[in-house]
């Protein structure tokens, strides 16, 4: 747990939470706009969430520990390509790469770890590795904003790639093991290995037949869940500018991931536990709520204490959420061969964050105003609790679930 912890941490460079304090920085330097920079991430993005989902298939294959020392080595590479970035093609690269590699291809490692590692306690390790987000969220962003102004925004990206690999390499050479199985133990500490599912042997001699980009439930699970993704990427992603249209500093905007970092550590461990106790679906349900209420919040953000209040609400739906992704698809399909079905739900939710951005943008330029395109992403959440509630999973063991529809 502690190494995902630090996984889950170091991934920040590639998040919307850390780039959104480097955007401005950016457009002054090479001046693209708003809406440019928006477009060359969004299909950067897109390009992460297919790389998430090719290396979640090769971690099936050879385990998530070779697969998290690789992906590290490279993140931390593409941290240094990010600083010598210089024109429209370079920085389409760039921000393909740092998505791939940051956003995507290093947090799944950790969470089909703790898949692998957990199943009855799945919920609460899930939570501690989400301290590791909740830390990032409060530590990089200022971070990152006293650094553009010291030493500038490209010297402080190789500053971040160098921090990616002291933290991370480590831990995954010397301490990671992909299965409890592995060095003879079984999940949760357990003297025996979880009820209602199939031993190693019995995964290794049948091939895997459920579904996943053809079943119903995949889709009515994948695409709700991907809402906050795409909700709370677009409001991160603009943030400075939009505490800027309300009359708050870009250094508020930046201060308020605090705030946001310690509700996040806290609704995650209490996420941890719900879902433990009832499971993922009710917790989804939680963290629309929370959803909703930042989303309508961003409307009325006239002040540093409703930036706070805002802060709160977005971080709590931001921890819920990192327990509901985290557990939803151990939960119905069990640990082994996780990877492609994880890894096909995060190429989804990737997507969403890809896209979210754009039309925020798009809409503001055209009504010269935050408030449409705020109350459009207020509509989401309300969509989605209606849309996963079609949504008939059935526990792990069963037909369905062996099948996914």
């Amino acid at each position: 747990m502690l190494v995902g912890s630090l996984v889950a941490f170091s991934s920040g460079p590639g998040q919307s939470f850390v780039f959104s304090i480097f955007l401005d920085s950016i457009i002054e330097d090479t001046g693209l706009s708003r809406t440019n920079v928006s477009m060359l991430y969004a299909v950067g993005t897109g390009v992460s969430a297919l790389m998430v989902m090719t290396v979640s298939r090769i971690a099936d294959r050879t385990g998530p520990r070779a697969t998290l020392i690789g992906v590290t080595i490279v993140f931390g590479a593409v941290c240094f390509g990010m600083a010598f970035a210089v024109g429209t093609i370079s920085f389409f690269i760039a921000f393909a790469a740092l998505r791939a590699f940051g956003q995507g291809s290093l947090p799944i490692n950790s969470t089909l770890l703790v898949a692998s590692w957990f199943v009855e306690r799945r919920g609460r390790a899930m939570a501690v590795v989400g301290l590791g987000f909740a830390a990032s969220n409060a530590v990089l962003p200022p971070v990152a904003q006293f650094l553009i102004g010291s030493i500038g925004w490209r010297e402080t990206y190789m500053v971040l790639g160098v921090m990616v690999w002291v933290l991370v390499l480590p831990g995954a050479i010397f301490l990671v093991r992909n299965t409890p199985e592995d060095i003879g133990l079984h999940p949760d500490n357990r003297d025996r290995p979880p009820a209602n599912e199939p031993t190693a042997a019995e995964v290794k001699s049948q091939p895997d037949k459920r579904k996943v980009f053809t079943s119903p439930t995949f889709w009515l699970l994948a695409l709700p869940l991907a809402t906050p993704s795409f909700v709370s990427t677009a409001l991160i992603f603009h943030q400075v500018s939009i505490f800027d249209e309300r009359g708050l500093s870009a250094a508020i905007a930046a201060s308020v991931f605090v705030p946001y970092a310690i509700t996040s550590a806290s609704s995650s461990m209490a996420g941890g536990f719900i879902v433990d106790r009832m499971g993922p679906k009710f917790l989804f349900g939680l963290t629309m709520a929370a959803l909703l209420i930042a989303t309508l919040l961003a409307l009325v953000i006239t002040s540093p204490f409703l930036a706070i209040i805002y802060a709160l609400f977005l971080g709590m739906q931001g921890g819920f959420q990192r327990i509901v992704g985290g557990t939803t698809w151990a939960h119905i399909y069990g640990r082994h061969n996780l990877g492609r079905i994880q890894g096909s739900a995060m190429m989804v939710g990737i997507t969403s964050a890809a896209v979210g951005p754009l039309p925020v943008a798009f809409l503001q330029e055209q009504t010269g105003s935050y408030t449409i395109p705020i109350l459009v992403m207020a509509a989401l959440p309300i969509l989605a609790v209606i849309v996963i509630s079609f949504a008939k999973p059935k526990p792990y063991g069963s037909d369905e679930a062996q099948e996914a529809d």
